[in-house]
């Protein structure tokens, strides 16, 4: 990577002029906190004495004796305080925004992770914090949205667009042009413009360093294969970074929706419909048309559904470091009902798509593998989702039953 960004040829710092000065003063201020011991024993220290940190590397002794061949591991960034791994990326951005002197934090939020963990953040470091999520996504994910309206955050939904989180992406960007002297975006996936890709990469980090050592532990040895899904890519270069330099085969998983024919998907890497393009701020491939206008994003998991991705995966999926691979909603759905059914795991339909592609791969592979797989969040954000999914009588009578109640 070059001192400007770059990951090859993707990444950069593509920003309105009146961003310049914020986003080096940010890359300065990243740059200092990285160099100080301080800093990163005080980041730890918190995560371990406030979130959950390390989490639980779980063998999966049933999933492993249901296919027979390799041994299967799972790291549990669902046991982190709010229910994901976003909380190792905010803790280290708000600890950062605080030494910059500001006193607002804003960010946007797919499956709302990423927004529960930022206002829980805020709260923890008394700043004000705003959230912006796509209309369609307020809808889906509502208890995220309820938690995080309880911990004193303002919701905004987002109506412009397709109302998902390229839109939200977009109007936080809006925000914090308007509000840079006193705001800190907290961006919450390793895409964005510099020094984001990096500084989200470090602080989740944690993840991989954390496993590696676990497994080694455990077996005495590395892992066959690792598997984590891709959406903006943030806990899978976090899983993926410890072993880089390592002869393990990393393979992300990016959400395949309906069909990588259909049109309906959020596949950049593992389809021929992404194209390398620039917006929000750097250089990536994106699900774009000839024009470079953005087309329409499909997945049943609403943190998978966005239209870019890392330029570090970018650049990884070029040098063929890491491969690329995409789960069907309905291939999603069946592996989250076997993992809770086999396991009593409840995993996010995001962390599914791993799990998915891994059960596609696992009768190919012998005893003598290791697979680890990275339930990146816990599925009960989920639940209005799934239950709808799969046609529950259950969830189906409750929703009946509210359309009578209010005369539907």
């Amino acid at each position: 990577m070059s001192h400007k960004g770059y990951y090859r040829e993707f990444g950069g710092a593509f920003i309105p002029e009146v961003l310049f000065s914020t986003i080096e003063e940010l890359a300065d201020a990243f740059q200092h906190t990285k160099e100080d011991p301080g800093f990163r024993r005080e980041y730890e220290e918190i995560l371990s004495t406030y979130s959950c940190r390390p989490t639980s590397l779980t063998f999966a002794e049933n999933l492993t004796r249901t296919f027979g061949n390799a041994r299967v591991y799972i790291k549990r960034e669902d046991l982190n305080h709010t229910g994901a791994h976003k909380l190792n990326n905010v803790m280290g951005q708000g600890l950062l925004a605080k030494r910059m002197g500001k006193s607002r934090v804003i960010a946007e939020t797919g499956a709302g992770q990423h927004g529960v963990a930022t206002a829980t953040m805020a709260a923890r470091f008394g700043l004000q914090c705003t959230i912006y999520m796509g209309e369609m996504d307020v809808q889906r994910q509502r208890p995220n949205v309820f938690w995080m309206e309880q911990l004193g955050t303002e919701v905004i939904p987002v109506r412009d667009g397709t109302r998902i989180l390229k839109d939200a992406i977009n109007q936080a960007l809006r925000d914090w042009i308007t509000n840079i002297d006193s705001t800190h975006y907290v961006l919450g996936t390793a895409c964005g413009p510099h020094p984001f890709p990096e500084m989200v990469t470090y602080f989740q980090s944690i993840i991989g360093r954390e496993a590696r050592e676990q497994i080694m532990e455990r077996e005495g040895r590395l892992p066959t294969r690792v598997y984590a899904c891709v959406g903006g890519g943030s806990n899978a270069l976090g899983i993926f970074n410890a072993f880089l330099d390592d002869p393990v085969e990393l393979v992300g998983v990016e959400a395949g929706g309906r069909g990588l024919d259909s049109g309906k998907h959020a596949a950049r890497l593992a389809s021929t419909d992404g194209s390398i393009g620039v917006a929000h701020g750097y250089k990536t491939y994106f699900l774009q048309d000839r024009d470079g206008q953005m087309k329409e994003t499909h997945s049943v998991a609403a943190g998978l559904d966005y239209v870019g991705v890392s330029p570090v995966l970018s650049a990884m999926r070029d040098k063929r470091r890491i491969r690329f691979e995409a789960a069907t909603d309905e291939e999603v759905l069946k592996a989250f009902s076997l993992v809770v059914r086999k396991e009593g795991l409840v995993p996010a339909l995001e962390s599914a798509h791993a799990f998915a592609q891994a059960f596609k791969e696992l009768p190919d592979l012998s005893e003598d593998d290791i697979i680890l797989i990275n339930q990146s969040g816990r599925g009960d954000k989920d639940i209005f989702t799934i239950a709808d999914a799969l046609h529950d009588p259950g969830w189906e009578a409750f929703i009946k039953g509210k359309a009578e109640e209010y005369g539907a």
